[in-house]
C-alpha cells in the first residue's frame, strides 16, 4: 500500500519504476479514461524545455502507473486504476502549463489511433 494522499510531489518517489517500454505496455491496456492523461504527461515528458522538475513529477506519476502494488491493486476491474488517474491528474494540474496544443494533439492521435475517433475523453483536461 501507498501513501493515499497522492500530490505532483509524492509521486516523484516512483519515478524508478518508470521505462519507456513498460509504460507503452501498461497504456494501452488501461483504456482512453486513463490513457489521454498519461499520454499528455508522456508527450510533455518528452517535450523540448520542459524543467527537470516537471520532468520528474512526469516520470513519478508514470512510474506510479506502471507500478502494479498501488492503492488499490490495477488487478481489480474498473477501480484498479482509479489512484492511478487521481495521480495523472494532479500531476497535469501542476505541470499544465507545459501541455501545448501539440502535445494535445499527439495524445488524441494516439488515443484515435488505439481506440477510434469516438473515443476521446477527458477533452477539457489542460
Amino acid at each position: 500500500m501507498t501513501n493515499t494522499n497522492i500530490t505532483p510531489s509524492n509521486t516523484v518517489s516512483y519515478s524508478s519504476h518508470y521505462n519507456d517500454s513498460a509504460f507503452w505496455l501498461v497504456v494501452k491496456k488501461v483504456g482512453a479514461n486513463v490513457a489521454y492523461p498519461a499520454l499528455l504527461l508522456y508527450y510533455v515528458l518528452k517535450s523540448p524545455n520542459v524543467p527537470l522538475r516537471v520532468k520528474a513529477e512526469i516520470v513519478g506519476a508514470l512510474g506510479y502507473l506502471i507500478l502494479p502494488v498501488d492503492l488499490i491493486p490495477d488487478l481489480l476491474p474498473v477501480v484498479g486504476y482509479t489512484d492511478d488517474l487521481g495521480a495523472l491528474l494532479a500531476v497535469i494540474s501542476d505541470v499544465s502549463p507545459y501541455i501545448t496544443k501539440d502535445v494535445k494533439a499527439a495524445a488524441k492521435a494516439k488515443i484515435v489511433d488505439w481506440f477510434g475517433a469516438d473515443c476521446v475523453p477527458f477533452d477539457n483536461i489542460a
